[in-house]
């Protein structure tokens, strides 16, 4: 599903991850784990397509970085639902119109859009804060609502970038636990993450990276 080949990304001021050898598999669940600065979103971004290697290949599904033409980048991205840290949400949208966005992009009718935004809202257990908007909820309610929004299109893979990080520790296990539902059911899950205390009992596959160098896997 997710292939690294020997991939190496340098930014202009020498940091970057370097001869990175990854796979991972349909359906599963894993932690990326790092300090700051180690180079964890810099392979969210590569397998999002969002930055190219300089060296080696990144291959998502049936993409791959050194043949995709940009007008494909899209195509890759419908298949990826992407969490972030600091919510991203819109103020001035509530969360049904929030979760829904993606659908509008790509063209979905009202009903389809209306059934599968409050299926969501429930699963992730805020179907009573459809009009909320996100200043009304809780920081735990609003990455939950990210997590919907993530979800909304029916992604292979989800890629979770540090979603615990502004979170205390009971509401970002919660988020774990949300995120281990939703790959009972199929889905691919990536998440990054620097706490290592917070995941090491779950179970899961972790890989290590540090100065951008694979440590463990």
């Amino acid at each position: 599903m997710i292939s690294f080949d020997n991939v190496t990304y340098t930014y202009p001021n020498g940091m970057g991850v370097f001869n990175v050898h990854i796979r991972i598999l349909p359906g599963e669940f894993s932690f990326l784990i790092g300090p700051s600065g180690a180079g964890k979103t810099t392979l969210i971004k590569l397998i999002y397509m969002d930055l190219f290697p300089d060296k080696g290949e990144v291959h998502v599904n049936r993409f791959a970085s050194n043949k995709i033409k940009k007008r494909k980048i899209p195509h890759l991205r419908r298949d990826i639902g992407m969490i972030f840290q600091n919510f991203n949400l819109l103020y001035d949208r509530n969360l049904f119109e929030n979760v829904a966005l993606p659908l509008h992009v790509v063209g979905c009718d009202r009903k389809e859009i209306h059934d599968r935004v409050m299926a969501l809202l429930i699963e992730v257990g805020l179907d009573d804060k459809a009009e909320f908007f996100p200043h009304e909820l809780s920081g735990g309610e609003q990455q939950r609502g990210c997590i919907a929004r993530g979800l909304v299109k029916d992604p292979d893979i989800i890629l979770a970038d540090e979603p615990t990080g502004n979170l205390d520790p009971s509401t970002a296990m919660q988020i774990i636990q949300l995120l281990e539902r939703i790959n009972k059911k199929g889905t691919a899950v990536l998440m990054t993450t620097h706490n290592y205390r917070l995941i090491k009992e779950l179970g899961h596959r972790f890989i290590e990276i540090k100065d951008g160098i694979i440590q463990h896997q």
